[in-house]
């Protein structure tokens, strides 16, 4: 996992829609939907899944589901800042990735399977935690790759937050070459927004 500290601050709407479509463009270059299930960072996000015991086929990590989209030509959604910050990197590195207000989540921080009765209310509705992976803070269940809580949600007004991305072990090895495990130095953002 890696978790960044952000700040949001007044940022140009352009430049933050010019920067998704630079990664919109990259994702449909160097990825096709027909394969998109091997790519190296996906399979080992699916690994994960299934050994929480969870069907990363009929529970998708998040950043598949988001290149899938991509991939059959829908756009970046555009819904606040830090969201948007959040569904770029998502997009450029292939994992889920989460971003929590600051004052919603408190230490200590646990990721493992959700157990039997855990469930949170999603961002879709009530979501059934067991057997799924899961982040978890001092005051409960706080995310899953899969879709974000309620709980932890970001508005237009929130200021600080937590940026956590879920990338998994086998993206990170130097025997991947970097145009298949994703590249941190290829995402370029507006710095004056962050």
């Amino acid at each position: 996992m890696f978790w960044a500290h952000l700040e949001a601050q007044p940022c140009d709407p352009e430049l933050l829609a010019a920067a998704a479509r630079r990664v919109v463009e990259e994702v449909r270059s160097r990825m096709q939907l027909e394969t998109l299930s091997t790519h190296p960072t996906l399979a080992g996000l699916r690994k994960l899944f299934k050994a929480a015991g969870c069907d990363p086929t009929r529970y998708r990590p998040s950043s598949e589901a988001l290149l899938r989209r991509l991939l059959k030509g829908e756009e970046m959604p555009f819904i606040s800042p830090l969201v948007d910050l959040n569904n770029c990197l998502s997009a450029s590195l292939a994992v889920p990735c989460c971003v929590m207000a600051e004052e919603t989540v408190s230490p200590p921080y646990v990721f493992r399977a959700g157990r039997p009765g855990e469930s949170y209310e999603s961002l879709r509705g009530p979501f059934n935690l067991e057997g799924k992976p899961l982040l978890v803070d001092a005051h409960g269940p706080c995310d899953v790759p899969i879709t974000g809580n309620t709980r932890v949600k970001v508005t237009p007004d929130t200021k600080r937050a937590w940026l956590v991305a879920y990338r998994p072990a086998e993206s990170w090895s130097p025997r991947l070459p970097a145009k298949s495990s994703g590249n941190w130095s290829r995402l370029r953002l507006p710095r004056r927004c962050f």
